[in-house]
C-alpha cells in the first residue's frame, strides 16, 4: 500500500513538473564556468529534475546497501549467538549426563 501511493504521489509530481516546464517556454541565458548560452526554459527545468533525481536515486541506493550490509552482519551474529547457545546446552545436557550415571554407578 505504501509503495502504490508513492507511485501516485510520483506520478502526481511528474506531472506537475511538466506542465509547469511546457509553460515555460521562452529562452534563457544559462552562465556556465566557461562561458554562457542560450537554452529554453523547458530544458533547464526538466535537466534540473532530473539532476535531482538521479542524486536522490544514487543516494538512497548507497543508504540501501550499508543497511543491507547491516542486516547481514546482524545474521551472522544471530547466527553465531544460536550456535554458542546450542554447544551450551549440550554441554549442560552431558555433564548432567555423566552426573547421573556417576551417581546410579556409586554402590550403596
Amino acid at each position: 500500500m505504501r509503495g502504490q501511493s508513492a507511485l501516485i504521489l510520483g506520478f502526481i509530481a511528474a506531472l506537475v513538473i511538466a506542465v509547469f516546464a511546457v509553460i515555460n517556454v521562452d529562452g534563457v541565458e544559462v552562465n556556465y564556468l566557461f562561458g554562457s548560452a542560450e537554452w529554453p526554459l523547458i530544458l533547464v527545468i526538466l535537466g534540473s529534475v532530473v539532476m535531482g533525481a538521479v542524486i536522490v536515486g544514487s543516494l538512497g541506493m548507497i543508504r540501501v546497501y550499508r543497511l543491507q550490509q547491516e542486516v547481514k552482519l546482524w545474521k551472522k551474529r544471530a547466527e553465531h549467538s544460536t550456535r554458542e547457545q546450542e554447544n551450551a546446552r549440550g554441554s549442560v545436557e552431558e555433564n548432567s549426563d555423566s552426573i547421573k550415571k556417576g551417581a546410579a554407578s556409586k554402590p550403596k
